[in-house]
């Protein structure tokens, strides 16, 4: 062990930097916003202020909106979306909703008082091109070189993870919703 420990510090030596991340969580497995809020909990634990902006929930009330309203110094959540697409059943308004969510992710990335923002879900309005990927690309990259933002949702654009500091691919091995458990309080949102 004293050998590994003494490799581990070595490696450890030559990581020097420090800079804001784009990190991007996509898959068809569960996990893409709950990994991305465990990191909003971190930041808050850090002193640290978030934006959170949620592209599609915001039809339904959430446990973590409950928890990040008891620290509105720190957390400013805005659940925007007004469901997924197939339940509106209205491109038009999917579209606006996705504008509307995307200025306050802008507002917030501009603003040098937060640290992090979370785009939760914002791969889903990429997919359906509710807004364009270059637009998009073009914010996260003039960002502070400080601030961290995390983009969630399945089907993140080949573009968005190359420009990408982490990528992380949640894969479904096994889900209760196959076997006919519906989405549950605590679990799912």
């Amino acid at each position: 062990m004293r050998k590994k420990q003494a490799a581990r510090d070595a490696i450890m030596a030559t990581k020097t930097r420090e800079k804001g991340l784009l990190i991007v969580h996509t898959g068809k497995g569960k996990g893409k916003t709950s990994a991305a809020l465990g990191m909003v909990v971190r930041a808050i634990g850090h002193g640290m202020k978030v934006g959170v902006v949620q592209f599609v929930k915001g039809a339904m009330v959430t446990g973590e909106k409950a928890v990040f309203d008891a620290y509105p110094d720190q957390v400013e959540f805005k659940p925007m979306g007004e469901g997924f697409t197939w339940d509106t059943q209205d491109r038009a308004r999917d579209v606006a909703a996705a504008r509307a969510a995307l200025e306050e992710v802008k507002r917030m990335i501009a603003d040098p008082s937060y640290h992090m923002v979370l785009a939760d879900e914002m791969n889903i309005a990429l997919r359906y091109d509710y807004l364009p990927l270059n637009e998009v690309l073009e914010v996260f990259a003039a960002r502070d070189p400080m601030k961290h933002v995390i983009v969630t949702g399945r089907n993140a654009p080949e573009a968005l993870i190359e420009a990408a500091d982490l990528v992380t691919e949640m894969t479904m091995v096994k889900h209760p919703f196959r076997s006919g458990v519906k989405a549950q309080a605590g679990i799912e949102f």
